[in-house]
Protein backbone atom coordinates (compact mmCIF):
# COMPACT_ATOMS: atom_id res chain seq x y z
CA UNK A 1 0.00 0.00 0.00
CA UNK A 2 0.87 3.34 -0.70
CA UNK A 3 1.16 6.54 1.65
CA UNK A 4 -1.32 8.39 -0.45
CA UNK A 5 -3.52 5.42 -0.48
CA UNK A 6 -3.52 5.28 3.21
CA UNK A 7 -4.22 9.18 3.71
CA UNK A 8 -7.11 8.49 2.05
CA UNK A 9 -8.01 5.90 3.74
CA UNK A 10 -7.62 7.59 7.36
CA UNK A 11 -9.61 10.47 6.01
CA UNK A 12 -12.51 8.62 5.49
CA UNK A 13 -12.46 7.42 9.41
CA UNK A 14 -14.26 9.89 11.92
CA UNK A 15 -13.07 9.56 15.06
CA UNK A 16 -10.09 8.29 16.29
CA UNK A 17 -11.00 4.87 17.82
CA UNK A 18 -11.98 4.00 14.02
CA UNK A 19 -8.37 5.03 13.46
CA UNK A 20 -6.67 3.26 15.84
CA UNK A 21 -8.51 -0.17 14.85
CA UNK A 22 -7.17 0.90 11.25
CA UNK A 23 -3.85 0.82 12.04
CA UNK A 24 -3.93 -2.50 14.36
CA UNK A 25 -5.43 -3.80 11.13
CA UNK A 26 -2.42 -2.58 8.97
CA UNK A 27 -0.21 -3.82 11.68
CA UNK A 28 -2.14 -6.96 11.40
CA UNK A 29 -1.02 -7.41 7.77
CA UNK A 30 2.41 -7.49 8.14
CA UNK A 31 4.26 -10.49 7.71
CA UNK A 32 6.08 -11.72 11.06
CA UNK A 33 9.75 -11.67 11.56
CA UNK A 34 11.31 -14.60 12.22
CA UNK A 35 13.15 -15.10 15.60
CA UNK A 36 16.02 -15.09 13.55
CA UNK A 37 15.81 -12.19 11.98
CA UNK A 38 14.71 -10.53 15.65
CA UNK A 39 18.53 -9.87 16.89
CA UNK A 40 20.23 -6.77 18.87
CA UNK A 41 21.22 -5.40 15.34
CA UNK A 42 17.70 -5.36 13.98
CA UNK A 43 16.26 -4.04 17.17
CA UNK A 44 15.33 -0.38 17.32
CA UNK A 45 16.47 1.31 20.06
CA UNK A 46 14.79 4.17 21.90
CA UNK A 47 11.14 2.21 21.57
CA UNK A 48 9.56 1.14 24.57
CA UNK A 49 8.01 -1.64 22.84
CA UNK A 50 10.44 -4.23 21.06
CA UNK A 51 10.86 -3.36 17.74
CA UNK A 52 12.56 -4.79 14.61
CA UNK A 53 13.50 -3.18 11.54
CA UNK A 54 15.11 -4.79 8.52
CA UNK A 55 16.58 -2.80 5.52
CA UNK A 56 17.53 -4.09 2.40
CA UNK A 57 19.24 -1.81 -0.37
CA UNK A 58 18.93 -2.30 -3.81
CA UNK A 59 22.04 -0.60 -5.68
CA UNK A 60 24.22 1.93 -4.31
CA UNK A 61 24.66 5.07 -3.97
CA UNK A 62 21.59 7.68 -3.96
CA UNK A 63 19.91 5.78 -6.30
CA UNK A 64 19.53 2.56 -4.45
CA UNK A 65 15.79 1.17 -3.67
CA UNK A 66 15.65 0.35 -0.02
CA UNK A 67 13.60 -2.20 0.79
CA UNK A 68 11.95 -2.57 4.55
CA UNK A 69 10.02 -5.22 7.05
CA UNK A 70 9.32 -4.54 10.41
CA UNK A 71 7.92 -6.31 13.69
CA UNK A 72 6.61 -5.32 16.54
CA UNK A 73 5.64 -6.82 19.77
CA UNK A 74 2.55 -4.23 20.16
CA UNK A 75 -0.41 -3.98 18.36
CA UNK A 76 -0.29 0.00 17.05
CA UNK A 77 3.32 -0.05 16.97
CA UNK A 78 2.78 -2.69 13.93
CA UNK A 79 0.51 -0.24 13.10
CA UNK A 80 2.57 2.38 12.71
CA UNK A 81 5.31 0.12 10.96
CA UNK A 82 2.95 -0.47 8.00
CA UNK A 83 2.22 3.49 8.07
CA UNK A 84 6.42 3.55 7.73
CA UNK A 85 7.00 0.91 5.25
CA UNK A 86 4.29 2.54 3.27
CA UNK A 87 6.14 5.67 3.27
CA UNK A 88 9.65 4.37 2.57
CA UNK A 89 9.85 1.00 1.85
CA UNK A 90 10.74 0.87 -2.15
CA UNK A 91 11.81 4.25 -2.43
CA UNK A 92 15.53 5.36 -2.84
CA UNK A 93 17.57 6.60 -0.47
CA UNK A 94 17.60 10.11 -1.96
CA UNK A 95 14.16 10.60 -1.80
CA UNK A 96 13.84 8.65 1.75
CA UNK A 97 16.26 11.58 2.83
CA UNK A 98 14.26 14.25 1.52
CA UNK A 99 11.01 13.18 3.26
CA UNK A 100 9.54 15.48 5.42
CA UNK A 101 7.89 12.62 7.55
CA UNK A 102 6.34 14.80 9.75
CA UNK A 103 4.19 16.75 7.44
CA UNK A 104 3.25 13.28 6.11
CA UNK A 105 2.35 12.09 9.75
CA UNK A 106 0.13 15.30 10.19
CA UNK A 107 -1.66 14.62 7.28
CA UNK A 108 -2.36 10.69 8.66
CA UNK A 109 -3.44 13.15 12.34
CA UNK A 110 -1.03 10.80 14.16
CA UNK A 111 1.37 13.53 15.23
CA UNK A 112 -1.68 15.03 18.04
CA UNK A 113 -3.32 11.64 18.66
CA UNK A 114 0.11 9.73 20.31
CA UNK A 115 1.32 8.96 23.51
CA UNK A 116 4.51 10.90 23.76
CA UNK A 117 6.32 7.49 24.87
CA UNK A 118 4.88 6.55 21.25
CA UNK A 119 6.12 9.79 19.44
CA UNK A 120 9.24 8.74 20.78
CA UNK A 121 9.48 5.20 19.35
CA UNK A 122 8.11 6.61 15.78
CA UNK A 123 11.07 8.94 15.58
CA UNK A 124 13.11 6.30 16.66
CA UNK A 125 12.03 4.13 14.21
CA UNK A 126 12.21 7.39 11.39
CA UNK A 127 15.41 8.35 12.52
CA UNK A 128 17.16 4.10 11.90
CA UNK A 129 15.06 4.21 8.10
CA UNK A 130 17.15 6.90 7.41
CA UNK A 131 20.44 6.07 8.87
CA UNK A 132 20.40 3.01 6.69
CA UNK A 133 19.02 5.05 3.40
CA UNK A 134 21.89 7.32 4.29
CA UNK A 135 24.41 4.16 4.81
CA UNK A 136 23.12 2.99 1.35
CA UNK A 137 23.62 6.28 -0.12
CA UNK A 138 27.47 6.40 0.63
CA UNK A 139 27.13 9.55 2.23
CA UNK A 140 29.81 10.29 4.79
CA UNK A 141 27.71 12.69 6.67
CA UNK A 142 24.72 12.16 9.49
CA UNK A 143 23.22 15.70 8.72
CA UNK A 144 20.68 14.12 6.92
CA UNK A 145 19.89 12.28 9.81
CA UNK A 146 18.48 14.95 12.32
Amino acid sequence: MQIDELVDNFSFLDDWEDRYRYLIELGRGLDPLSDTERTPETKVRGCASQVWLISHANGQGPDAVLDFRGDSDAHIVRGLIAVLLALYSGRTARDILTTDEKAVLARLGLNDHLTPQRSNGLASMVARIKRDALAASGAETSAAVQ
